[in-house]
């Protein structure tokens, strides 16, 4: 790991921190380092809450959008709630309906078909509209992209609101109303919304129409910062107020689909950690081994029992996506290693037989392998499809652009993409692909960064600073969860491997013999000789909490160490 120590704020403005919110130099130069620069910024920061949310009719054809639904829900047209079958696109449509089922009863959702149909709006959905007589679409987390699609539903007669927050191209859908932040010509002032996140900015915006405002919609929170950790969006502004918000919703009175969830996972209290990996997967795999159509089945269920059927065959669909994406990465392995591509600036594999479900999980276990951008192919009806993803710092969307001439349809954010193009286009394509990288990546990109906030001492680290920190909560890109670093540990001698092939390390740290803690490294048992015969080393980690038989301490969680 290449380890950068982010730049300290200035002494005058730690010591003005420290004395105006009475906490000491690490608290107040991590604050510092997230911008967070006044007693005012810290309460919001501390405490996000509706005040932070901006007004919906700063976006870019709310009114628009707001008019042509009231017209609906007036004249009693039928409403088909349209998303994408990933945790964004369910989560929007089960936002988005339950709530305009309180207003009409003419609501269906529609979830593609990922194997059928392929990713966005699809001439199937627009079809099954007008076979049904729906006149209206709201189409959630796609479609910015959808020109033709959009032009085919004006001709039989049927409307589009487009709600997304992916990169427009450069013509906007001939729709009643595009809503999405990174419009070009749109104002409103943040610009990282998910898409569940723009949908709760459109009922928000309806609402206000009957004189109700946010805090009458809180019960969708739950939904919205179950989208924000999946998409991956910076936790920041309108988001961190939208996940904070949400995780108490989580946490005290969910909807029954997400309470099923939780009960089967047997977790108490969530973070939005958990979120990502214990709520999140279980809403993709739906859409990845079955359909999504499961995953709005659940999240719009009123009744529990109902809800925990529901979440039983869920988390059947995940344990076998888990079996599926380590089967497929074993095999990306091989094929990696058996044409000798280890030395590539990318990944590029493909197998027709493998599962379209899992191959975005697959690329994100070969960054873990072979850091670079990597783009998992295998077969979809006579084309080929990819899942792309990026390694830190690097824009992978751009370079699939330069690539354009050989796909067929791409789209996505900097960091992960989705792509379909011709079998006879794959081999030009993917040396172009490597050309593109090999031009424009910063070679120092492709060894994986570890950022650390602060260099610190052993004994600055105490019970209160894990609460602080805690506070800090939630986290996610833009806010992480503090790293830091330790100079001249040395083992106590009771360092050792542990855990299944001796994988994990566990180290008794000290700096000066005065003080001494537990630190835990999962990954880092091939690390053993750098701390045996209490030689010194440097340790990157978080500060966590180890419990055992009823006992609580602090431990460090090791990211990684050096000599």
């Amino acid at each position: 790991m290449r380890w950068t120590l982010k730049p300290k704020p200035q002494a005058t403005q730690v010591v003005l921190m420290k004395e105006s919110l009475g906490v000491d130099d690490i608290v107040a130069t991590l604050l510092l380092q997230r911008g967070i620069d006044s007693y005012q910024a810290a309460k919001t920061f501390f405490r996000p809450g509706f005040n932070e949310l901006h007004d919906p009719f700063l976006m870019m054809d709310m009114d628009k959008a707001v008019t042509r639904i009231e017209h609906a829900i007036k004249h009693g047209e039928n409403i088909m709630v349209y998303g994408d079958y990933d945790v964004d696109g369910t989560t929007s449509v089960a936002l988005m309906s339950s709530y305009l089922k309180t207003r009409t009863p003419n609501i269906t959702t529609y979830i593609p078909d990922r194997y059928d149909e392929g990713y966005g709006i699809s001439y199937k959905g627009i079809d099954f509209a007008d076979d049904n007589e729906f006149s209206l679409i709201i189409a959630l987390d796609c479609g910015i992209k959808a020109i033709d699609k959009v032009a085919y539903a004006k001709e039989k007669g049927i409307d589009f609101i487009i709600c997304d927050h992916h990169r427009p191209g450069d013509r906007i859908p001939d729709a009643v109303a595009v809503l999405d932040p990174k419009r070009e010509d749109c104002k409103y002032p943040f610009k990282e919304l998910c898409g569940c996140g723009v949908g709760f900015k459109l009922i928000t915006a309806i609402a206000s129409k009957k004189g109700q405002s946010v805090e009458d919609l809180v019960e969708y929170l739950d939904l919205v910062a179950t989208a924000i950790g999946a998409d991956i969006v910076p936790i920041v502004d309108e988001n961190r107020a939208l996940a904070y918000m949400g995780l108490q919703v989580i946490n005290t009175n969910p909807r029954p689909g997400m309470k099923a969830i939780i009960a089967e996972v047997k977790k108490e209290k969530l973070t939005i950690t958990d979120v990502v990996f214990i709520i999140a997967p279980r809403i993709n795999a739906a859409g990845r081994m079955k359909h999504g159509n499961h995953a709005v089945t659940l999240l719009t269920e009123t009744d529990f029992n109902l809800a925990a059927k529901y979440a039983m065959d869920i988390d059947q669909f995940n344990t076998d996506r888990r079996e599926t994406d380590k089967r497929i990465t074993e095999e990306a392995l091989v094929q990696i290693e058996e044409t000798k591509e280890q030395d590539r600036f990318t990944t590029v594999v493909y197998d027709e037989s493998w599962h379209k479900g899992v191959i975005g999980i697959v690329a994100s276990r070969l960054i873990e392998t072979y850091y670079r951008p990597t783009l998992v192919f295998t077969k979809s009806g006579d084309k080929l499809a990819a899942s792309a993803r990026s390694v830190s710092g690097f824009d992978v969307y751009n370079a699939l652009e330069a690539c354009s001439e050989y796909i067929e349809q791409f789209g996505g954010h900097k960091y992960a993409a989705g792509l379909t193009l011709l079998p006879e286009n794959y081999e030009a394509f993917k040396a172009k692909f490597e050309s593109v990288v090999k031009a424009t990546i910063a070679p120092k990109l492709l060894t994986r960064e570890l950022k650390i906030d602060l260099d610190i001492e052993l004994s600055q680290i105490n019970d209160k600073l894990l609460r602080i920190i805690r506070q800090f909560a939630p986290f996610g890109p833009g806010n992480m969860s503090p790293i830091f670093m330790t100079q001249n540990l040395r083992d106590t001698g009771w360092g050792k491997c542990v855990g299944a092939d001796d994988k994990h390390l566990r180290v008794t740290a000290t700096q000066t013999f005065n003080d001494k803690i537990v630190c835990i490294g999962f990954g880092l048992g091939d690390k053993i000789d750098l701390i045996k015969d209490k030689k010194n080393f440097s340790a990157a980690y978080s500060i966590d909490e180890n419990h055992w038989n009823g006992n609580v301490s602090l431990q460090l969680k090791l990211k990684d160490i050096k000599a």
